[in-house]
């Protein structure tokens, strides 16, 4: 009876374990029948998608494929070929606006570089491009898209090798790069850590990481992430930075580490030669004022190709042929478009104006009119009036910030002295005004001799050409010292139709004596003074002090 009773209660549970296995392997064989199902629905579907496309944008289309394409920067690919193309590639900073060529230039300058003799680039060296602005990565170090990361069998993506306890190295751009180019746009916004990062690779040209489940002795985890952990990351390759910040904003340690390239905006006969080009490919109809005004709204490629897009859309889009002004001007007004700065001089003789010079952000020279007026008033009622430039700047210190008077205000003041303590002139008895007229709040020390020219012409009625131009810090002794980027203010001196420049003597280089103008190099201001009013400043002193 006993027996009887054990055996049903086994059959019935031996049934029940029979029923259970067999529920579990029909929910598994009808779970794979879904996912399978499942999974040819999304691969349709995703095929499906990949059969869908949109026409190429035409800024895309048009992007510079080969070195006759790049208009406008002859001198930066020189210099990016100089650097790349050798048999020592060294790393690049480019600086320089949106869609003027940087990229596109780096691309062509990895591909010269590979048909370079003695060059160590090899035919296949990867062009790898990633931008900064995007970049984000895991203070934990879990994930780091830019020099790579262990994936620990705790976390997901552990991969494979998760469930048997190994740690998984995850590649970033630098190993991906090596033996080729790492492209990294707006590398200025790169967080600190990522820079500090980046900066080791350079120097070790190899990435090494870290695991706490890392074992050397363990005889399970696989022979390559042993060389991994004991040998690091391969991480070989040339750093191709490019920014449209100024030079001051990169970390110093990067810049010492790299040859730094300026490229310059498009002036007006590049967009020209843009704007025609796609035309001909593009087989586009537009009238000559509508492409001027193109030319004449434009710094930079992107904006001229993206611009006649439009432009040539409304056409379309109103079933015309040609683009016509009023359509470029539309697309000017919908798209709040600013003209560019092509300043021209006012020839002839004025009082108080003078012709300075200046560098914009991107190494752009520009010519700047600096006016100034003085008047005599009342006896120690004299007052100076300053206006167009920057009268206080902050300075960003490791741990504070300090304000501080600005350099162009700083030269107006030693203007001021020179003409009062060594040229007997009292600017306390003056009324006086200096502006500069530009648009742009201006900065810099390098307008302090064309300052005083300005002063000097109100202060004595004397005319100055409108056919010179000038750069030069000025110090209170009156000597003349040099400034940067005289070639570029020279070039745009010639542009707007300067005929003589004067430059400090330090900044005279063979260099200038090509540029088709007459250049005269000085030391102090009786120089300049000679030159631009023809009289001997010390002249005017005594006459002043005997007066």
């Amino acid at each position: 009876m006993l027996q009887g009773f054990l055996l049903g209660v086994q059959l019935f549970f031996s049934f029940v374990i029979g029923i259970y296995f067999l529920l579990q392997l029909k929910n598994q064989t009808s779970s794979k029948a879904n996912i399978h199902k499942d999974a040819t629905i999304q691969y349709e579907k995703m095929n499906a998608l990949r059969n869908i496309s949109l026409t190429e944008p035409l800024s895309e289309k048009m992007r510079p494929k080969e070195e006759r394409d790049i208009i406008g920067q002859e001198d930066g690919l020189k210099a990016l070929k100089t650097a790349l193309c050798g048999p020592n590639p060294q790393h690049i900073l480019i600086y320089g606006s949106p869609g003027i060529g940087k990229t596109a230039a780096a691309r062509i300058a990895l591909n010269i570089a590979k048909l370079s003799e003695g060059s160590p680039f090899k035919n296949d060296a990867k062009f790898i491009e990633i931008d900064a602005t995007t970049l984000r990565f895991d203070e934990r170090s879990i994930a780091d898209p830019l020099i790579g990361s262990v994936h620990d069998p705790i976390y997901q993506g552990a991969g494979a090798y998760g469930p048997a306890g190994v740690p998984q190295p995850k590649p970033g751009a630098v190993t991906k790069a090596h033996g080729g180019v790492l492209f990294i746009d707006e590398i200025g916004e790169l967080h600190s850590v990522q820079m500090n990062k980046l900066l080791k690779v350079l120097e070790d040209r190899k990435v090494f990481l870290e695991s706490s489940y890392y074992v050397a002795g363990d005889e399970n985890i696989p022979r390559h992430i042993h060389d991994v952990f004991k040998n690091g990351l391969p991480a070989d390759f040339r750093l191709i930075g490019a920014t449209t910040r100024s030079p001051e904003d990169i970390p110093i340690a990067l810049r010492s580490r790299c040859v730094e390239i300026f490229f310059k905006d498009l002036s007006y006969e590049h967009i020209i030669c843009i704007v025609e080009n796609v035309l001909n490919k593009q087989k586009i109809d537009i009238v000559k004022d509508a492409r001027d005004l193109i030319a004449k709204y434009c710094t930079n490629g992107r904006d001229a190709i993206n611009m006649l897009q439009t432009a040539h859309s409304l056409v379309r889009l109103e079933k015309r042929e040609n683009i016509e002004e009023k359509d470029v001007e539309w697309v000017i007004q919908t798209g709040k478009y600013a003209p560019r700065i092509d300043k021209k001089i006012n020839k002839g003789y004025h009082i108080g104006k003078i012709n300075g010079l200046a560098v914009s952000g991107h190494g752009q020279g520009m010519v700047l009119d600096i006016e100034a007026v003085a008047r005599p008033t009342h006896k120690e009622n004299g007052e100076i009036k300053i206006t167009g430039i920057i009268e206080q700047e902050d300075l960003h210190m490791k741990h504070s910030t300090i304000k501080r008077k600005s350099m162009a205000s700083s030269s107006i003041e030693n203007v001021l002295t020179i003409l009062k303590m060594r040229y007997n002139v009292d600017v306390n008895n003056y009324l006086m005004h200096v502006n500069f007229t530009s648009g742009i709040p201006i900065d810099g020390p390098s307008a302090g001799i064309a300052i005083f020219c300005a002063l000097y012409s109100a202060l004595f009625d004397k005319k100055v050409s409108g056919e010179i131009a000038m750069t030069g810090e000025i110090s209170i002794q009156g000597l003349v010292y040099p400034v940067g980027g005289v070639y570029e203010k020279v070039l745009a001196a010639k542009k707007a139709g300067v005929k003589k420049v004067i430059i400090p003597k330090d900044n005279m280089q063979d260099l200038l004596l090509n540029t088709g103008i007459e250049i005269i190099p000085v030391e102090t201001i009786d120089e300049v003074i000679k030159h631009v009013f023809e009289e001997d400043i010390r002249d005017r002193a005594n006459a002043i002090l005997h007066a």
